[in-house]
């Protein structure tokens, strides 16, 4: 029965829906098992990909930092970055490639390819601490091949790798500081003997002039000072006593020509007398009583009144006559003695006087000298403070560096020995038991939905194309009229053992179908 175009635009309802999925069953199961199958035997023919990985544990020096510092402070996520792009350098790739026969097909044609797919296939991921946020305790270093077992040995060649390199550059690291801490050490060492060489020319030029000698130079010109005012004192009195000498000895000439003229009456000689008790006078309010000068006054005092009194005893025993006459003086040395006395006193006055003025001349030019040495002392003690302070920089900065360079070179021995920080391995690397690429179980079920979507699109399409009516509600949409009877279909027993035979075997159809899926997906689930 044919309808027009307005009475197909009849809406459907649920009950219309299910009756349309039940009669095209075998339509929507047909283009779901058809599609998924395709997709579950084309996931077998993509290649497996198997992942190996392994796990590298941070280890801290094993020495506390209290007693070795190390001498490497590079951030460890930094030095990680640095050290796989050295590992995933084109010459080491190229000798891992060639050791264990990687990328067969695609190195014949393309090396370059070659290269960035190894790149791509290793991967290391950090591992934080637990409950220390940004501190890094582990590592983990992962690569993907098309067998297990190849995966996890070119995982443990990089893992090897990664150690190696890790030893390697912690060493070549500690002993560049070193060196660079030696280095400087060595040239601070040359700057601070140049200050020290400074300094002990400046000390050995100015001898005398260093500001930590004014104690010792204010002592020293004090005690020339004394001396000088000693000297001073010293020549003074000697030219007074030159003064003395020369008048005593004019007197003692004078009374020596007296006597050579025959001056020898009692009246010179109580005139002698008296002026040489006025020098005995003179000489004794000058000097102490033991003194050369007043001792040798009184013995002639006494050897010229023993004369007046030998002339008083002649003149008593002749009377009248006139005494004799004294014969002429002769050069005696007894009685030249006074004369020659104070002449050789005068030449030793003159003597002593003459080096008196020497050792005075000596000392105040040593005055001189050191009240220039002290006035200069300002100069010379900021001279000085300024090659020290140089020297004391020079100094601290030669300590600072012998320490660093010291502790630099504990941390390195300690990096030989290797109780620094160290890559130990955690997690052996690992035997894949499952490929991590392609997912035929999500493919599988991608290709389920697939072929259900395929399958009701299917049922629908071919549904819109039949023009047939098969119920009496449809009947009723189509044609505006009361239906007053209905026939049914009635099966013949030929047609009804056919259909329960066909039933039977859609069953099992269905039965089979769906028991191959499960399966399959129970077989992919579990890794094969």
């Amino acid at each position: 029965m044919a309808v027009d175009d307005n009475s197909a635009q009849a809406p459907i309802t649920p009950h219309d829906a299910w009756e349309t999925l039940v009669r095209r069953r075998w339509l929507v199961g047909g283009g779901l098992f058809l599609c998924w199958l395709m997709v579950w035997c084309g996931s077998w023919l993509l290649p497996s990909v198997y992942r190996s990985e392994t796990v590298i544990l941070i280890e801290q020096q094993k020495v506390p930092e209290e007693y070795v510092v190390a001498n490497v402070s590079v951030d460890l996520q930094q030095r990680l970055e640095a050290m796989r792009q050295q590992i995933l350098s084109r010459t080491r790739l190229e000798r891992i490639i060639n050791q264990f026969g990687l990328y067969k097909e695609a190195n014949k044609t393309n090396p370059d390819e070659v290269i960035e797919q190894m790149r791509k296939d290793i991967k290391t991921d950090l591992v934080e601490a637990p409950g220390r946020r940004g501190q890094l305790s582990a590592f983990k270093i992962s690569y993907s091949a098309p067998s297990a077992r190849l995966a996890q040995q070119v995982n443990a060649q990089l893992t090897s790798l990664f150690i190696d390199q890790n030893i390697e550059e912690q060493s070549q690291r500690a002993e560049g500081t070193t060196e660079f801490l030696s280095s400087e050490l060595q040239s601070a060492r040359n700057h601070l003997n140049e200050q020290e060489d400074k300094i002990k020319q400046f000390k050995a030029g100015n001898l005398g002039s260093l500001p930590s000698q004014m104690e010792t130079n204010v002592h020293i010109l004090s005690g020339l000072q004394e001396r000088q005012q000693s000297l001073s004192q010293a020549l003074n009195r000697a030219q007074e006593q030159r003064l003395y000498y020369e008048s005593l000895l004019t007197q003692y000439r004078s009374v020596s020509k007296e006597q050579e003229k025959g001056g020898n009456s009692l009246p010179a000689i109580d005139e002698q007398l008296s002026k040489l008790k006025q020098d005995l006078a003179d000489a004794q309010a000058k000097y102490t009583p033991d003194h050369p000068d007043v001792q040798r006054l009184k013995r002639l005092i006494a050897r010229t009144e023993k004369q007046r009194d030998d002339i008083q005893r002649r003149l008593a025993e002749g009377g009248n006559d006139a005494p004799a006459p004294v014969p002429a003086p002769t050069h005696d040395p007894r009685t030249m003695t006074p004369i020659l006395q104070f002449e050789s006193q005068l030449k030793a006055n003159q003597q002593e006087i003459a080096d008196l003025k020497r050792d005075l001349a000596q000392v105040e030019a040593q005055i001189g000298g050191y009240q220039g040495r002290l006035n200069n002392m300002p100069i010379r003690e900021q001279q000085l403070a300024d090659l020290m302070r140089d020297y004391d920089q020079s100094k601290a900065n030669y300590d600072s560096l012998l320490k660093k360079q010291m502790q630099s070179q504990l941390a390195t021995n300690l990096e030989k020995r290797q109780q620094g920080e160290q890559f130990r391995i955690m997690d052996a690397p690992s035997l894949p038991k499952k490929p991590i690429s392609p997912d035929r179980l999500k493919l599988s079920l991608m290709g389920l939905a697939g072929g259900l979507l395929l399958g009701l699109g299917l049922a629908i399409v071919v549904e819109a194309f039949e023009d047939k009516v098969r119920t009496e509600e449809e009947v009723t949409r189509l044609v505006k009229v009361r239906i007053l009877a209905g026939v049914p279909h009635l099966f013949t027993p030929q047609e009804e053992s056919k259909r329960k035979i066909r039933r039977v075997m859609e069953w099992c159809l269905a039965s089979v179908m769906l028991l191959v899926m499960v399966a399959a997906n129970a077989y992919t689930s579990l890794g094969r």
